[in-house]
């Protein structure tokens, strides 16, 4: 990841009103400065001085009206009460993985199991970054990946109990489904696929033989609806959700956004989405992390956050997702605080900090063929309330099955059921999710509903030490360290980079002890041929019903 010196500023700081105060990093040597995030012209900014390299001004948040309305549900998590590494003489973040310091258990765990991949995208491809010189494969072996996995089962309070398998391209090893298994063995019961999805596409029964093996769902990059917007599996995604109907295995979509590149696209994502509804899950729209070379007039042109992505949705939706149907994805947290009150022991909880994330729930009316926010028929904002209630009159000492009585009773008066979807029963739902543990109920829900979410992964410019501390999507490696995604990522130079160099070996090793070159796996373009040059046979084959959205948004 190339950086460069951050230009000096000669006209003054934004003026404005200041929010908090934090830590951040120097976008060019990583020191650690302090950090002010302000309200400034209805938005909000982070602003920061390097000593050595200057000022640096970055929008952080779109909307103050909605960063006001998100940090009402601000939530410290349970901690690492079993830490990797010991708190020393080292400021956050440079000692991750994970320290006493950290405030969220694991909510998804991320493991590498490849850095190869099979395209040649301009912004990644490490040939062409590196060249052959000195590049290396990463693949840690099944003994480190069960090791791993282990790690992630011995966190405390709450071991970690969901893992995406991600790359490079994961489909690329040959061992994925043993790798799934080995998962499975530890004890992890939700596993997902980080994929652009090509080799499942030109291979169905690879889905079907990895969701015999264990796999969960499918993470599936999908950039727009265009070739152009989404050059990357444009033509491979239907077929790629083909490959998983077969193999009953969902989907979630999984669009990068960029501003002037992508954002015109929002709506046409999930009305894509919508037309596979049988199929797709969810969608997850991540704004994008700006890395590498780029000056502050570029990052005005491509920078886009949480708010402005909902705020488009909306508008490409023509207001059947409007930007009340989110909440911040801490938001959660009393159904959490209720279940563990009642239930007298720890549990899963998404305690991430509240400008990181934000999602809703959609069902789709099949009279008018339009989507329903979950806001439209529950008040989403005094059920919460409720629960936090009825939690804290368990912790004082409130007879617990008494008060899950009166929650039984009343949950129904948060429910507007003439709103409610056909076939739907949301309240008996949550009794039998909250007070059960029945979580095939929440299966259920899945199968009737789309989530929507929002993850905004941090940069150089906009990092906040305040996000990274409760950071809950963390990275397993072969040294055991948990780390944070936002500082594996955002200071590669200190975590990704080093430990996959450790733990690779040099592209002419791998080369020998496979017996073929690491271009023979690159994807030749055969589906994208095809669908350009015979796009109407494309249709009538197996996808009619799936391209037609893509190629008529």
């Amino acid at each position: 990841m190339a950086l460069i010196q951050i230009e000096h500023k000669t006209e003054p700081a934004l003026q404005g009103r200041l929010i908090r105060r934090t830590q951040s990093i120097c976008p060019d040597c990583n020191r650690i400065l302090p950090a002010n995030v302000i309200e400034h012209d209805g938005k909000v900014w982070m602003h920061k001085v390097c000593p050595q390299h200057g000022e640096v001004e970055e929008l952080y948040f779109g909307s103050y009206e909605m960063y006001q309305k998100f940090s009402t549900y601000w939530t410290d998590g349970k901690g690492a009460h079993a830490p990797n590494v010991p708190i020393d003489q080292c400021a956050c973040p440079m000692n991750c993985g994970l320290c006493s310091n950290h405030l969220s258990h694991t909510g998804l765990a991320n493991i590498i199991v490849t850095n190869r991949c099979d395209l040649t995208c301009w912004y990644c491809f490490f040939y062409v970054k590196k060249g052959l010189e000195g590049a290396y494969v990463y693949e840690p072996t099944q003994d480190h990946i069960r090791g791993m996995v282990r790690a992630l089962k011995a966190e405390r309070p709450v071991g970690g109990n969901s893992l995406q398998i991600t790359g490079g391209e994961p489909t690329l090893r040959d061992d994925l489904a043993d790798i799934i298994r080995i998962i499975r063995e530890e004890g992890v019961d939700h596993i997902q696929l980080n994929t652009n999805g090509i080799n499942l596409a030109l291979n169905p029964d690879l889905a079907i033989k990895l969701k015999e093996a264990g796999l969960s769902n499918l993470y599936l990059s999908f950039d727009g609806v265009s070739p152009r917007t989404n050059p990357k599996n444009h033509w491979e995604a239907p077929y790629t959700l083909d490959s998983c109907r077969k193999a009953h295995v969902g989907a979630v979509l999984v669009p990068t956004v960029i501003k002037s590149v992508n954002d015109h696209e929002l709506g046409g994502i999930l009305r894509f989405a919508q037309k596979n509804i049988d199929i797709v899950r969810a969608i997850s729209y991540q704004p994008v992390s700006l890395t590498g070379r780029m000056k502050k007039q570029e990052r005005e042109k491509y920078r886009i956050t949480i708010p402005d992505c909902i705020h488009r949705i909306e508008e490409q939706t023509e207001g059947e997702v409007t930007r009340d149907a989110w909440f911040p994805v801490p938001s959660c947290s009393p159904v959490t605080h209720f279940v563990e009150a009642f239930a007298r022991k720890p549990q899963y909880e998404l305690s991430i900090h509240f400008a990181c994330g934000a999602g809703t729930y959609v069902f789709l009316d099949e009279e008018s063929n339009k989507l329903i926010p979950m806001t439209s028929f529950v008040d989403l904002k005094g059920l919460l309330e409720y629960l936090d209630e009825k939690a804290d009159e368990i912790n004082s000492g409130g007879n617990r099955y008494i008060t899950a009585a009166k929650f039984m009773a009343k949950i129904g008066s948060f429910i507007d059921k003439t709103k409610q979807p056909k076939g739907m029963n949301l309240g008996k739902l949550l009794v039998n999710a909250t007070l059960k543990h029945d979580y095939s109920s929440v299966g259920q829900f899945h199968l009737k509903s789309m989530f929507l979410g929002m993850m905004h992964f941090q940069d150089k410019y906009n990092q906040d030490e305040e996000r990274l501390q409760r950071c809950d999507i963390h990275y397993l490696n072969p040294d055991m360290r948990i780390i944070p995604f936002c500082s594996f990522n955002v200071i590669p130079e200190w975590y990704r980079d080093r430990i996959q160099k450790k733990y690779g070996i040099t592209v002419e090793q791998w080369e020998k002890e496979h017996g073929e070159k690491l271009e023979a796996k690159l994807y030749k373009g055969t589906m994208r041929r095809l669908g350009a040059q015979q796009h109407d046979v494309m249709g009538c084959a197996t996808s009619a019903v799936h391209i037609e959205p893509i190629t008529g948004v």
